[in-house]
């Protein structure tokens, strides 16, 4: 086993259309999952979004499965709103007053 070439470097963070590049997405549908609390976790550093490597693994392998009937371990929802459902990813979204 090959040693990881990026074991002691500090984590790479991506911006909105790299992240959606590495994920094969189009920018706009991770922005709707940033609005609707389905994507996966993010970072803002000023006005910046950022995305780790790391979350956005963890993301993908959440929906991870090994045939049509594994229940996998988790869920990755589509870019919409879930009906009544409030709370995803331990997540709960803040209400316009």
């Amino acid at each position: 086993m090959m040693p990881d070439p990026l074991a002691g470097m500090p984590p790479r963070y991506l911006r909105t259309p790299e992240a959606a590049r590495f994920l094969s997405l189009s920018g706009r549908t991770l922005e709707k999952h940033r609005t609707y609390g389905t994507g996966p976790r993010y970072r803002k550093l000023g006005g910046r979004v950022v995305y780790a490597l790391e979350d956005l693994q963890e993301w993908v392998s959440t929906g991870a499965k090994q045939s049509t009937s594994d229940p996998g371990i988790g869920t990755v929802f589509p870019a919409k709103r879930i009906a009544g459902n409030t709370q995803v990813h331990g997540v709960v979204p803040r209400r316009r007053a």
